[in-house]
């Protein structure tokens, strides 16, 4: 395919992505609900959408990405009870450990992270465009979307019918709606839960009003794409659209959800989810291999959660950077702006392909490794350049600046570098002298110390062991 074209689940088909000004695209992403530290499942939505967003920057489109930030929620406040600590103080602590995650595992950050708490005066705008055309209505403090009012399009993203559907299970009582079905936009103030003052009385707004304001008021009444996972098309996303042109925005022209990750038959038990923290699984991969990993499969398609799968895609990973570490040895400057394979282009165009834009770069690799093997520089070149380019797109070359230093203290890194450096001299001069066992041992040593050795044409070379 020769232009992106990407599948909206509004129309459920691909389609080509027309943007709604030449030359620019906005992204909304629903962006984490901060009750608790992120697993690799909250975090695959930020590595998916951030390769889509490097390769619209790639294909020439200025790109404005926005995501939110959802800190206020019933569930924070049930965990910052049981803490005995307050509300904010829950929501504080796990932005910043979605922060680290979203660093650690090389995602851009947003153009504006927006965080629900700082957007009530928007809330309040849209909830009374919508009591003004007849959509929505106060009721004891709360405020409702009124769905018998939007019958005939209420339902539409999420492909369901409204008599089909169950009570919105959004408040303790539906005593004060008018049909089970309306969902909460505002809820009324309760003893000890935090509130702010609206026309109608405090409270606090209700999770769907929350990304409609801030969607809106950065990337305007219409934009090109909103995001998240597919556990989101009903209600949240669906209550989002609603509301929204319900009270006039064109909203989303595009609706994108990548797949969820499973654990197969085990539940995702408290001690299994703990587990699967981002900072517990970089200790068992890299987070540059995580990143390969949560980034390999197609957005789409949900990922079997196994240790096994998990140390075959860092192993995949590392025969690519294997490739790149040895051709930079011999190849130094890299053309930057070297043309993509056009297989690679066509995959990614092809809804985010990003498997087979993957198995485009395998075969590149592995044309390189024979390059390497025959010693043709200029073929060398060339196909080094292709690969850390199509990397590039996905965050994972492994000479940028993010991985360069493995994730970790650049200047710890300097210090064992140097250290590293002075046994391998040491090594090559007991070599040199024909001591080879002083050589072994020194490279003995180093093997304790976690540092691998291999020897190359191009001299003695190291890394961390796996």
């Amino acid at each position: 395919m020769s232009t992106l074209h990407l599948y909206d689940t509004s129309v459920r088909t691909v389609r080509e992505f027309v943007p709604v000004e030449p030359g620019r695209a906005s992204i909304y992403l629903c962006g984490a609900t901060v009750q608790a530290p992120p697993h690799i499942g909250h975090v695959r939505s930020g590595v998916n959408f951030d390769v889509l967003r490097r390769w619209m920057i790639r294909s020439g489109y200025d790109v404005t990405f926005c995501r939110n930030v959802t800190d206020i929620d019933d569930k924070i406040i049930r965990v910052a009870a049981a803490e005995g600590v307050p509300w904010f103080v829950v929501a504080e602590r796990n932005q910043r450990a979605f922060t680290w995650a979203y660093q650690i595992l090389g995602c851009l950050p947003p153009t504006v992270e927006p965080r629900a708490t700082g957007h009530v005066p928007e809330m309040i705008e849209l909830m009374e465009r919508l009591i003004e055309r007849g959509h929505a209505y106060a009721s004891d403090g709360d405020v409702y979307f009124d769905v018998l009012s939007y019958a005939d399009r209420y339902g539409s993203l999420s492909n369901q019918k409204l008599e089909n559907l169950r009570a919105a299970g959004d408040t303790d009582t539906d005593s004060a709606k008018r049909d089970p079905r309306d969902f909460a936009l505002w809820k009324g103030e309760k003893p000890g839960e935090p509130n702010w003052p609206t026309p109608w009385g405090r409270g606090r707004p209700g999770w769907h009003l929350e990304c409609s304001a801030m969607a809106t008021k950065y990337l305007g009444p219409t934009f090109d794409i909103h995001g998240g996972g597919v556990d989101l098309v009903f209600p949240h996303h669906e209550n989002e659209l609603t509301q929204s042109q319900a009270a006039g925005d064109g909203f989303a022209r595009y609706w994108m959800h990548n797949g969820m990750l499973k654990i197969g038959a085990e539940k995702m038990s408290k001690s299994l989810g703990n587990s699967l923290l981002v900072p517990e699984v970089t200790k068992k991969i890299r987070p540059v291999e995580l990143r390969y990993y949560l980034a390999a499969p197609h957005y789409r398609s949900a990922i079997e959660y196994s240790e096994e799968a998990l140390f075959e895609a860092a192993a995949a990973y590392q025969r690519i950077e294997g490739f790149v570490t040895r051709a930079a040895e011999v190849i130094h400057d890299v053309d930057a702006h070297a043309p993509l394979p056009e297989s690679f282009v066509d995959a990614l165009n092809d809804d985010l392909n990003t498997s087979q834009a993957l198995a485009v770069v395998h075969e590149v690799v592995r044309e390189g490794n024979v390059a390497l093997a025959q010693g043709n520089k200029e073929q060398v070149a060339r196909l080094l350049a292709e690969t850390q380019n199509m990397l590039d797109v996905f965050g994972l070359d492994p000479r940028s600046e993010q991985w360069r230093s493995s994730g970790g203290d650049t200047g710890l890194r300097a210090t064992v570098d140097a250290l590293v450096g002075v046994a391998l001299e040491q090594r090559q001069a007991a070599r040199a002298r024909k001591d080879f066992a002083a050589a072994d041992g020194i490279r003995d040593q180093l093997a304790q110390a976690g540092i691998t050795v291999e020897d190359t044409p191009q001299g003695p070379r190291w890394e961390l062991s796996r």
